[in-house]
């Protein structure tokens, strides 16, 4: 059975979103670091070898989510979220394509640039002999999450803790799920997130990240420069 990889995620406009990066970074700032970040997650998806769903979390942003899937070759179905916090539109989502017979979804975000060809390959791997799959982020939440199982009630867990994987793993258990967690990866949060971005991805070729490498060394030396 084909996996379909389904990217949630929000136009980058400013003032909207990462919060805590624009505290330090600035709203301009932050808009360039959201729209790399956006970039990285589409080159996932113009190598990901099945379906692709792509969910932007405004419906007026169909056309825009339309665009963005250009560069994608695979089947591409664009999906607006539906209105409530994360959980309930992950529910939404999940359950909608599932009525449309995509039966192994794996759900990404924008803003884990440190997934890579290997990652989706051992997803895809593991999906075979278990009905979950997660992949940890170093703070506490998730990167990745894929089941072949309708997923549990989501709306009451604590979404943007350090507290979510494991209360995700323990909701996916207690619904029956054999869950399967791979090796963690990061994701972009906070300021200091962009030095350890800046380790990752230093040799790594593929274009959107060295696009990204570059933004955060250039922000990191503009940091510096304005602490000195």
């Amino acid at each position: 059975m084909e996996a379909s990889l389904v990217l949630v995620c929000k136009r980058p406009i400013l003032g909207i979103g990462k919060q805590r990066l624009a505290a330090s970074l600035g709203v301009e700032m932050t808009q360039r670091v959201a729209k790399a970040l956006l970039t990285c997650a589409v080159e996932d998806a113009s190598n990901w070898s099945g379906p692709v769903v792509i969910a932007p979390a405004d419906p007026l942003d169909f056309e825009w989510a339309q665009a963005l899937s250009a560069p994608i070759s695979s089947p591409v179905t664009v999906l607006p979220q539906v209105f409530g916090n994360l959980g309930q539109r992950l529910n939404a989502l999940d359950q909608t394509l599932r009525r449309k017979e995509m039966k192994q979804l794996v759900f990404i975000g924008s803003d884990a640039p440190g997934l890579c060809a290997m990652d989706y390959v051992a997803v895809k791997e593991s999906l075979k002999c278990h009905d979950t799959v997660l992949i940890p982020a170093t703070d506490g939440g998730v990167v990745l999450m894929a089941s072949r199982n309708e997923w549990p009630e989501l709306s009451d867990l604590p979404w943007s803790t350090n507290q979510l994987g494991a209360a995700l793993v323990e909701s996916c258990r207690t619904a029956g799920h054999y869950v399967d967690k791979l090796q963690e990866s990061y994701d972009i949060d906070e300021p200091g997130d962009l030095v350890k971005l800046k380790e990752k991805l230093a040799l790594d070729t593929r274009p959107a990240r060295r696009a990204l490498h570059e933004l955060t060394c250039g922000i990191i030396s503009m940091m510096h420069a304005a602490n000195a």
